[in-house]
């Protein structure tokens, strides 16, 4: 079996830590500097040669910035060639562009991914991609984790006779009735409609959720708007009680306070995906940690053992 090289870029380096910390491997230097035309260069600082190198770099605000820094490091991995170059995208945030839902416009999802495998990824491993289709724009092999079992687990224990796990709209009903069946509830689905990045309509829920404490579970929560959305249509169904789960807690614009200070949301649950903003935090915000889900996933590539174990739903 090849030797392992594991490197991050700037994105996300107490995740990387982390996950090497649970493979028992090092965390290699990655030296990135800036010209003074703006333009950077990167140097992995440890040998690559006919080894199995791993590049952890989840797309996180600035994008562009960290999209460019990974790009060199797969140009850099493969010019000091690597056996193999795994790409571990713990959050990809081009694949909200997965459609052409208006004229002339890109689908940055699929082009991403294409110059992801022309900068020299052989493999990509990434979390909850927002939709099922962002998974074919790659032509390399793809393995997609989800968090649902480490969310679930978080809820596990408590009295749950009177939840139901609620989709914020249709597209997420399949992982919400996942997340439901690991908790032995009942789901529910908004009907919604997006007018803009920021502006979304929810007309009805689909599902009872009269006097019911309600598990909200999202893929990712960005400006918050659906949820905000979500939470005044169950208030007038006459909810009781509402926790927000999501994969991906990016919580822009001052999102995670919006929320938390809603004075029936209880609690806010997400994974350490994505760093969380300078400045976030609230007392009602758990934060799980995803490392050992990654580190065993990288394990299983590398030993070329079934990552499928990890994904499929319980």
């Amino acid at each position: 079996m090849r030797d392992i090289a594991v490197f991050s870029g700037s994105a996300h380096p107490e995740l990387a830590a982390e996950i090497c910390a649970q493979l028992g491997a090092a965390l290699n230097p990655v030296r990135i500097q800036r010209f003074a035309n703006d333009c950077l260069e990167v140097q992995l600082q440890a040998n690559c040669r006919e080894h199995d190198v791993f590049l952890i770099q989840p797309i996180v605000p600035p994008v562009q910035e960290h999209l460019v820094e990974l790009f060199l490091m797969l140009d850099a991995a493969r010019g000091a060639s690597a056996a193999r170059i795994t790409v571990v995208m713990p959050h990809y945030a081009y694949a909200r562009s997965d459609k052409k839902d208006a004229p002339r416009i890109s689908i940055g999802g699929r082009l991403m991914a294409d110059l992801l495998t022309t900068a020299g990824a052989n493999r990509v491993l990434a979390m909850t991609l927002h939709s099922p289709q962002v998974h074919g724009f790659f032509s390399v092999p793809v393995d997609q984790l989800h968090a649902l079992r480490e969310l679930a687990a978080h809820f596990q224990g408590r009295d749950l006779s009177n939840t139901v796990v609620v989709s914020p709209d249709l597209g997420n009903a399949k992982p919400a009735s996942a997340f439901a069946r690991m908790l032995g509830v009942p789901v529910a689905a908004g009907a919604k409609q997006r007018f803009a990045d920021d502006k979304v309509t929810i007309t009805a829920i689909i599902g009872e959720v009269e006097g019911r404490d309600i598990i909200v579970l999202d893929d990712e929560i960005a400006k918050g708007s659906t949820l905000i959305e979500l939470m005044d249509r169950l208030r007038e169904r006459d909810a009781r009680s509402i926790r927000i789960a999501c994969t991906h807690g990016l919580f822009a614009d001052d999102a995670l306070r919006r929320l938390g200070d809603q004075p029936d949301v209880e609690e806010i649950v997400c994974t350490n995906t994505v760093p969380l903003a300078d400045g976030t935090g609230h007392p009602k915000l758990t934060v799980l940690s995803v490392a050992p889900l990654l580190a065993e996933a990288i394990r299983r590539i590398h030993n070329g053992e079934s990552v499928s174990a990890l994904f499929h739903d319980a």
